[in-house]
């Protein structure tokens, strides 16, 4: 082992095996490193910094096998397509320029049509040169030869759809919810948002503390034979969701679910929200400016669930200072809790879940909830979204950033959470006009 200046890097000498460690400012690594059956002459060089990509491709070059890497005797010299460069037809005999796994780009081929099994790859590269050639409005006739620009955006598209896998397999690993999540752009090249980590639930900020609800119902049938009227009962409220988990209350009356000390299941009608999101969605690029937002991938009735609006809990003191940040940015989701007083602000840019990707509409289909659940202190509910109507597969889903309840009915006017975008956390702590882009009938052409 040798140490080479700058960066750290380890040196594996020719002809042995052995193991070594390397440190960086994030940690220290190991790797074992095996000769199959000669490595190169001058053995392989390692940087600290390289990708896990860039560790495979080192040791196929050196012919070294390494398990931690996933590279051994039986897939060193295995050649697997990761993604098509170029295209060109050379008399009626089509050729593509292979970018192979765990090989750097200086190996990629030319290989004919017939010698590739990649069909999923393959219709995803035409599909990608088809689009692309419209929308520059060339004719849709793959041409013979692809200018370098077009190859260009092609490869860029390649390593954007697979980092855009790597993310919904991310997010799919941190949802504790059913529902799954899956990730689309034909838009444009952007890649997955660089930061946003996601949540399943409330994070408290400094200085907030979730107080734990000390009893809970003693119910038999919480739906057809409450005790008490159960948790809502308790709190003098009325039974929200029917025998199908359909809400039936007024938007504006808050929601009273089941908690962790009642005596009913899992599969209690008054445990709904907290079951979490039931249904497959779609974040997606949005093709007229509005960025990303969401889409179902299932048909959703009416006045059904369909997810919580989670993020980092705040102060209101706090979420007016982000949103001074927040303005030179451009963009923020600051939510005022402000069912009874406004205290407490859910902050979603940072930490968040799906709904951090909903879009606004002034003709939504999705309408606000206050819940309690666990926690009764009513300066911090729970906020879900229900389906105002039967949402179709593939419609958006979208919610009013600036959301209004009756006003005839008392109760209703203490649910008044505003939505903030660009700095804005609610009324009255306006900014600026925000141009509104959702393009439906009833459009009041600003957010706010």
């Amino acid at each position: 082992l040798s140490y080479v200046g700058g960066p750290l890097y380890v040196t594996k000498a020719a002809g042995r095996t052995g193991s070594t460690s390397w440190g960086t400012s994030e940690g220290f690594r190991r790797v074992h490193l095996w000769p199959v059956p000669e490595p190169a002459a001058g053995g392989c060089s390692v940087c600290c910094k390289s990708s896990w990509n860039q560790l495979q491709d080192l040791c196929r070059l050196a012919k070294l096998s390494c398990p931690a890497l996933g590279i051994s005797k039986r897939n060193l010299y295995d050649f697997e397509v990761e993604y098509l460069c170029d295209y060109k037809k050379i008399r009626e005999q089509e050729y593509y320029l292979v970018k192979w796994r765990g090989y750097p780009d200086s190996e990629s081929t030319w290989e004919p049509r017939q010698n590739l099994k990649c069909v999923r790859i393959l219709k995803q590269f035409h599909k990608d040169l088809e689009r692309e050639l419209l929308r520059r409005h060339h004719r849709s006739k793959t041409p013979r030869h692809l200018d370098p620009s077009l190859a260009n955006y092609l490869v860029q598209k390649a390593k954007q759809r697979r980092a855009l896998r790597r993310w919904e397999q991310e997010l799919n690993a941190k949802r504790s919810h059913l529902g799954r999540i899956t990730v689309e752009n034909e838009v444009d090249l952007d890649g997955p948002p660089r930061a946003f980590v996601y949540i399943n639930e409330y994070r408290v900020g400094e200085g907030i503390t979730l107080n734990q609800v000390a009893v809970g119902c003693e119910c038999q049938d919480c739906l057809w034979a409450p005790t008490g009227g159960c948790c809502p009962g308790a709190s003098l409220h009325k039974f929200a969701y029917n025998d199908q988990g359909q809400v039936r209350l007024r938007a504006g009356l808050p929601i009273y679910e089941c908690n962790s000390r009642c005596r009913c299941g899992y599969d209690c009608p008054n445990r709904v929200v907290q079951k979490g999101i039931r249904y497959d969605l779609c974040i997606f690029r949005t093709d007229d400016g509005r960025g990303w937002g969401v889409r179902t991938l299932e048909k959703i009735r009416k006045n059904s669930f369909v997810m919580e609006y989670v993020g980092e809990i705040i102060t209101s003191e706090e979420a007016e200072r982000r949103g001074q940040i927040y303005d030179r940015q451009g963009a923020t989701y600051l939510f005022d809790l402000d069912y009874v007083e406004d205290v407490y602000t859910v902050d979603a840019a940072y930490y968040g879940n799906i709904s951090h990707f909903v879009n606004h509409s002034c003709d939504p289909n999705l309408q606000v909830y206050n819940v309690f659940i666990d926690n009764l202190d009513e300066r911090l509910p729970r906020i879900a979204f229900f389906a105002t109507r039967t949402i179709r597969a593939g419609e958006e889903l979208t919610f009013d950033y600036n959301m209004q309840v009756d006003p005839v009915d008392m109760e209703s006017t203490r649910m008044d959470s505003n939505f903030g975008l660009a700095g804005l956390p609610g009324s009255p702590k306006k900014r600026v006009r925000i141009e509104c882009k959702c393009g439906t009938e009833s459009c009041r052409k600003y957010l706010f």
